[in-house]
């Protein structure tokens, strides 16, 4: 039995269980992958003072996110097609970040919809945007997150244009997987997987499929998603956005501090530091690099949070420690679900836990709510 203590135990048992071509869509960037790599890395070069002989008891990891009571100030990220990494993957996600008391955010790109998460869950969640050109669509997904009872609108600005991912084109990223002989020898060893994809119906992008006019299959919506994001997406767009939801509006994907001002001026309510995990422009900036100066632009303003990079709770510390208010995780919980479904997803949410909380002893506070750069080496940061 393998015994599992840290997230890199949960990446590789979700490789060794979840079918290649969606193993490989997490678990990858684009072009050469340099920005991928560089959001874990760059965490890595930061360093902790560790102080002694401090009273290390009553130690409190809970926080708040936009005035939401946090178990640990950690949400899950947006991830599409989390219903393809294990059957029914996002209710399964969200049923677990309920449980534990983080804030689950739900993909436009999801399998499961809007409306079946909200059957499955008792604690609003979040629902992440993608703007389309067909604005009656956006319109209507809006509606939609509304009468699931949603929280809180995220909107993702750094994908009006898809970035390449060499790994997506080799394998013929498709849900559900095309009949090819090489996906079909690679389901026969992944039969776990297999029986889970059969005991349910949710197995097409659920806020689209049979939501738009003539997408009812793969092949239609191939067809509709392939020109359907705006590479016209503005500031105005935002505003208008935000207008038809009336509510806390989150928008990611920031990674420079004139773009986080434009989000603060246009009534942001958040902002979430990321390079989409260095899925979109390779080369730019890891999101821990580009944070401290967006906090220092905005963050007397509103709520900055980083996204892209964390797979421990050292790294959400460090997160902290630049000023962020919150952090969000993607691949670190989808590496759960992969490995073990829901419990997956919890124990992903353990281990962070336990990291922030020890860490936070090691450093010499008791309140995450506390912290700031003294917690870090002179000169690691």
């Amino acid at each position: 039995m393998t015994v599992i203590t840290n997230i890199e135990d949960l990446r590789v048992l979700h490789e060794r269980r979840a079918p290649r071509m969606f193993y490989d869509y997490v678990d990858a960037g684009s072009w050469t992958e340099s920005t991928y790599r560089a959001n874990e890395s760059d965490f890595q070069q930061i360093k902790f003072r560790q102080r002694v002989a401090i009273n290390m008891e009553h130690r409190r990891i809970a926080s708040t996110m936009l005035g939401q009571p946090v178990t640990m100030p950690v949400a899950l990220s947006p991830v599409g097609m989390t219903g393809m990494q294990y059957a029914d993957g996002e209710i399964l996600a969200a049923r677990a970040a309920n449980r534990f008391g983080v804030p689950f955010c739900l993909s436009t790109m999801s399998i499961c919809s809007i409306e079946e998460i909200a059957k499955h869950t008792q604690t609003p969640f979040w629902f992440q945007l993608y703007v389309m050109r067909d604005k009656a669509f956006v319109k209507a997904l809006i509606e939609r997150a509304k009468m699931a009872n949603c929280s809180a609108l995220v909107v993702t600005l750094d994908l009006q244009i898809l970035g390449q991912r060499h790994k997506d084109l080799k394998n013929g990223l498709s849900a559900p997987p095309k009949p090819t002989l090489k996906n079909l020898l690679n389901l026969a060893l992944k039969p776990a997987w297999c029986m889970g994809m059969l005991g349910t119906k949710n197995r097409d992008f659920g806020n689209i499929v049979g939501h738009v006019k003539g997408v009812e299959n793969m092949a239609s919506l191939s067809a509709w998603t392939a020109g359907q994001f705006d590479p016209t997406l503005s500031w105005e767009e935002v505003e208008w956005i935000k207008n038809q939801w009336g509510g806390k509006l989150i928008l990611k994907g920031i990674l420079d501090a004139e773009d986080a001002k434009l989000a603060r001026d246009v009534g942001a309510d958040a902002i979430i530091v990321s390079n989409h995990g260095g899925r979109q422009l390779d080369g730019a900036p890891s999101s821990i690099k580009a944070l401290p100066a967006i906090v220092q632009a905005v963050g007397k303003d509103l709520e900055v949070w980083l996204d892209s990079g964390i797979r421990s709770g050292q790294d959400v510390l460090k997160a902290l420690a630049l000023g962020a208010k919150g952090t969000m995780i993607g691949r670190s919980y989808v590496y759960g679900l992969g490995a073990m479904g829901e419990p997956g997803v919890t124990k992903a949410l353990e281990i962070i836990a336990n990291e922030l909380d020890l860490t936070l002893a090691f450093c010499g506070m008791n309140d995450v709510r506390q912290v700031n750069s003294n917690i870090l080496y002179p000169g690691s940061f």
